[in-house]
């Protein structure tokens, strides 16, 4: 079979310069990918003039209409049409491309705009007798004329795409685009707390006005930045959001990071800043999972709003057409200071959780709303049902009147002692243990719930790992060693691990064939299912994969086993040793969840509880 003629038919093509026009849209397909872009272009360049009120109208999801009004310090008149001239900027000196200290930097974004759409540039600058405009429709730009504005810059920019209504084909829905300009205003928002932002969409059935206020009083960056993050995010994840302030090696990180029980199903609330510039980069959102990863099982997602300062020099902003990605000189010393700043800021919460759990557990409390459909999980199952009326049923020897309910849970008399904890400790005195799993327990101004054998997990996990890092986890030697019958692939997965392992305080050896010799345990588990333990650790190597780290695979092995030395559920407690398990709470750190994020208490207030009944 003879190959098809490749060389090329009639003459040959011809190399030839592209027209300024051409030029301009190309460059807008990289700048301008969505009105979202054409916004957060006009906005930095009116943060780069030092604006304090900006702006911002839309309307069909600034499709048609896309109007940035700030107060900065304006542009001269006879450099309007410079400003609309590719690669012209004031920004940075053309020599010098690593000293970036701006929003923008390369001159091509109103360009690119007025390239792909109609663009209106109406400026003052400072000390000037009055305004003028220019015009850029499609490419074709318009004389310099006078027009009437009080200060700063307008910039609108109407009928986005109109000069390649292809590109129109590609954009989502009004609402979707609406809500990509909502982001891209909010993180810029976040960017700059001391700045007031406006946004306003002008389309039939839009979403109105959303205004982000700044508090110029405010001398304290943190103190408006958490003001700022109130507005933005929203009044949870203020009160949940501990406060990161970190350096190392002149770099800088800033921000509030919430607590696990605060988690997300998606990334949602996960935003990052280098050098005041929103980025999304995957060493710092890489950074933020591995903070958490002690404390989040991997179908839940941190928050934060992280803010890295370094020297310009050592940060390249300009990797990416639309400056979203960063590279850093040093990546592992941004990475390491990340992980270890939010791990320190989660050990000093100590046992706190999220107020979030408190919310929605006297949500949980309020009467059904009418034609709410009940669902069958929700439902307490027949023996459930049977049991509470047993235990309601009246005394057949006895007056008239409710039985004691004492299978149903442990009771603890209050005494002088009890008193006294009620005011000395943050999660108070135990009470009670309902259904040989719950431990009730009073406070000063309320009480708590406490979940025993997730709490006790956490602190078995606590002191794993603080035996690890010390000098390995302690064993017992099993006086009968026990074997364990795997498979042939799953024997070997586990004895490639056997030291790992053997710094676990789990000893294993091969015993032929598949089967393995469990010949030590780790000590602080006491009592263990040898055979249930290597099956665990095996599953948590499968959930795993091979790709992660050692120190990650230690910490799920070492979470998996701390399962099995914790207080089970159904296991009923004395006095003592519910309020040993508070006071230990209290002193470990991120002990207000479990190791998979999970609360492990949940807090009410008395004045809560009282509401509920119609009290207050």
């Amino acid at each position: 079979m003879s190959m098809p003629d490749l060389h090329i038919k009639g003459p040959p093509p011809v190399i030839r310069q592209l027209d300024e026009a051409a030029i301009n849209r190309i460059a807008a397909g990289e700048v301008v990918e969505r009105p979202a872009s054409a916004v957060k272009e006009l906005v930095e360049n009116a943060l780069d003039a030092g604006a304090t009120r900006i702006g911002i109208v839309i309307c069909d999801g600034g499709k048609t209409l896309i109007r940035v009004t700030d107060d900065g310090c304006g542009i001269p008149k006879d450099a309007l049409a410079l400003a609309l001239a590719r690669h012209a900027t004031s920004k940075i000196d053309g020599s010098d491309l690593l000293n970036i200290h701006s929003f923008g930097f390369r001159g091509e974004a109103l360009p690119s705009l007025g390239a792909v759409g109609r663009l209106r540039l109406t400026s003052r600058a400072q000390g000037a007798s009055g305004a003028a405009e220019i015009r850029l429709d499609a490419g074709v730009m318009s004389p310099v004329r006078p027009a009437a504005l009080g200060h700063g810059t307008v910039v609108e920019l109407r009928d986005l795409f109109h000069a390649t209504p292809a590109r129109l084909k590609f954009m989502r829905s009004d609402r979707a685009e609406t809500q990509a300009i909502n982001d891209v205003v909010r993180r810029l928002a976040m960017a700059e707390p001391y700045v007031g932002f406006t946004l306003s969409d002008l389309s039939a059935g839009g979403a109105g006005r959303v205004t982000f206020r700044a508090d110029p009083q405010s001398g304290d960056l943190f103190d408006a930045l958490h003001g700022r993050l109130r507005q933005v995010l929203g009044t949870e994840f203020a009160q949940n959001a501990l406060l990161i302030d970190a350096a190392r090696e002149g770099i800088g990180l800033t921000g509030y990071a919430a607590l696990p029980t605060y988690s997300r199903g998606s990334a949602v609330q996960q935003f990052m800043f280098v050098n005041g510039r929103p980025v999304r980069d995957k060493l710092l959102v890489g950074a933020l999972r591995g903070a958490y990863q002690d404390v989040l099982s991997r179908d839940r997602h941190p928050a934060a709003a992280l803010f890295v300062e370094c020297d310009s020099e050592a940060v390249d902003v300009n990797v990416h057409p639309a400056k979203a990605e960063v590279r850093f000189r040093a990546p592992g010393l941004v990475r390491g200071l990340i992980v270890s700043a939010i791990r320190h800021a989660l050990a000093e919460a100590g046992h706190r959780a999220s107020t979030t759990v408190a919310t929605a557990t006297l949500g949980a409390f309020q009467p059904e709303r009418p034609g709410a459909p009940v669902y069958q999980m929700d439902r307490p199952s027949r023996a459930a049902m049977q049991q509470a009326y047993r235990a309601q049923a009246p005394a057949e020897d006895a007056a008239p009147g409710f039985a004691e309910t004492g299978g149903v849970f442990a009771r603890v008399e209050p005494d002088v002692e009890d008193q006294a904890a009620l005011t000395a400790h943050p999660l108070g005195a135990a009470r009670a243990q309902l259904h040989e799993n719950y431990i009730i327990a009073q406070t000063r101004d309320g009480m708590v719930i406490v979940d025993q054998h997730a709490a006790h997990e956490r602190l078995v996990y606590e002191r794993l790992k603080a035996q690890m890092a010390d000098s390995g986890v302690r064993a017992q030697a099993l006086l009968i060693p026990e074997i364990v019958e795997l498979s042939e692939g799953d024997s070997a997965r586990l004895l490639e691990l056997a030291a790992e392992l053997g710094s676990l305080g789990l000893t294993i050896e091969p015993f032929g064939g598949g089967a393995v010799c469990v010949r030590e345990t780790p000590a602080i588990l006491g009592e263990v299912d040898a055979k249930a333990l290597v099956r665990d650790i095996l599953d948590e190597l499968d959930d795993l994969g091979t790709s992660r780290a050692v120190e990650t695979r230690l910490n799920a092995i070492l979470s998996r086993v701390a399962c099995h030395g914790s207080v089970r559920s159904g296991r009923r407690m004395s006095a003592d040793e519910m309020n040993a398990l508070l006071r230990e709470m209290e002193a470990t750190p991120l002990s207000g969840q479990c190791n998979h994020g999970r609360p492990t208490y949940v807090e009410l207030k008395l004045a809560d509880i009282e509401k509920l009944f119609g009290r207050t």
